[in-house]
């Protein structure tokens, strides 16, 4: 086995499209797993990716530091507390829940579209998140969003802060700026989302969105503590908004580079009806290239290029023993530019998702939402709002890149797979 490529400035905590390319040869040079550096292994191809992320008890999935559960005298949630909150948290975001919502999704798309400037080059990213947040946040919330979008925001903002890279890595019990910043924001939110949540239970009218959905008793469990709740809150929300808009990018960037792929997402999109509060669940189901091209997209721009899992004791994988605490990486970008999984693995080419002959469909080909047992619950509703969003602007509009030498973007690897910066142009269809 040839010796793996070293990832440029040591290690992955570079932004730098370079990563790519390092993991990548890393792939093509080393074979479905290979060793990094003692104790970190890279998994690289569908077979192990798959493999990782279904054994969840040899390799679980560490729980988020990025909004852990605040310090309070009656302590955290129990472990309990917890399934019973992701299970409630899972009765709202569930595919049935989501398609029962698609009218209330569809509108805030086509006002993502409406209220693009047009015929002059703007930042996307920011107009992209803004819209995706509004959805996201209406979702959990309802009518309660607007009092929370602004908290929301500022979680979001505490999330870019705390993930920047640093010259140290400290202790998680270290109370870094970034951390104190983090956990003021997190107060906040929870201070304006707890009168809400007295409220509903007082009133007994609980709602039918995500939060609604948390406040019903169980038949095993009975009511979720208020704490348990709100603990749950914080990170769901930022999630609701912040990958998908990552792939927003993507895909908007794509639309420019294709026009006929846009041209044929735009005649999908024409059927929709003239309200899009008249979207139903059957409507987004006729958008089959629209959805082929977002998984096209996804694909090869998966905006979680990079899952870390640890071995909670020693197991095989590929060939290799991995002793206890060992890291393994698992990169779905170089799984699915694997030629044995996708025929011309580096072409954009959404057909490929239409074509029952294709080995896409194949178990593990597809990693963008993970897969196993932790895999992206909110999986139906970011593909309900990126096909909407794809549909709704190409319906309205030809996206183009500006013209010159240099891309109208840069690559950001770091937490995600990013297009920074990323200038597009909007034109009226007429």
């Amino acid at each position: 086995m040839n010796a793996p490529p070293r990832l440029p400035g040591g290690g992955f905590a570079v932004w730098s499209r370079d990563r790519l390319a390092a993991a990548r040869r890393g792939a093509e040079e080393c074979g479905d797993v290979w060793q990094l550096e003692p104790g970190v292994y890279v998994a690289a191809t569908a077979g192990p990716c798959e493999a990782v992320l279904h054994r969840a008890r040899d390799f679980p999935k560490a729980p988020s530091p990025l909004f852990p559960p605040l310090k309070r005298s009656g302590g955290a949630p129990t472990p309990e507390e917890r399934m019973h909150a992701h299970a409630a948290r899972m009765r709202g975001l569930r595919a049935q829940a989501v398609a029962a919502r698609i009218g209330e999704i569809a509108p805030r798309t086509a006002r993502f579209a409406d209220e693009w400037p047009t015929d002059r080059d703007v930042e996307v990213l920011p107009l992209v998140r803004h819209a995706l947040a509004d959805i996201g946040v209406h979702y959990l919330f309802s009518e309660d969003a607007p009092a929370l979008m602004p908290y929301a925001a500022r979680l979001f903002l505490a999330r870019e802060v705390l993930v920047r890279p640093t010259r140290w890595a400290w202790p998680h019990w270290v109370p870094t700026p970034a951390r104190r910043f983090r956990t003021r924001q997190q107060i906040a939110f929870t201070d304006a989302l707890r009168p809400v949540v007295r409220r509903r239970r007082s009133s007994g009218r609980l709602g039918d969105d995500v939060l609604g959905q948390m406040l019903r008793p169980s038949s095993r469990h009975g009511p979720l503590p208020e704490e348990a709740v709100l603990d749950t809150l914080p990170g769901i929300t930022v999630a609701t908004f912040e990958t998908p808009s990552r792939a927003a990018g993507w895909i908007l960037l794509e639309l420019a580079r294709h026009p006929r792929a846009a041209n044929r997402v735009a005649a999908e999109a024409a059927l929709l009806p003239a309200d899009p509060a008249a979207t139903t669940i059957a409507h987004l189901d006729s958008l089959r290239y629209t959805q082929a091209l977002v998984r096209e997209v996804l694909r090869l721009h998966p905006p979680s290029w990079l899952l870390t899992r640890r071995a909670m004791r020693q197991t095989q994988l590929a060939g290799y023993t991995l002793d206890a605490g060992s890291t393994v990486l698992v990169c779905p970008y170089t799984a699915h530019r694997d030629a044995r999984e996708h025929r011309e693995p580096d072409r954009f080419r959404p057909e490929r998702w239409l074509d029952d002959a294709d080995p896409a469909a194949k178990p593990g080909a597809f990693l963008s939402f993970g897969t196993g047992p932790h895999g992206c619950e909110g999986t139906a509703l970011a593909m309900a709002m990126l096909t909407l969003l794809t549909a709704q602007t190409a319906r309205r509009h030809h996206v183009s890149e500006p013209p010159g030498p240099e891309p109208s973007h840069q690559v950001t690897t770091f937490e995600g797979l990013t297009t920074a910066g990323l200038r597009l142009r909007a034109a009226p269809r007429h």
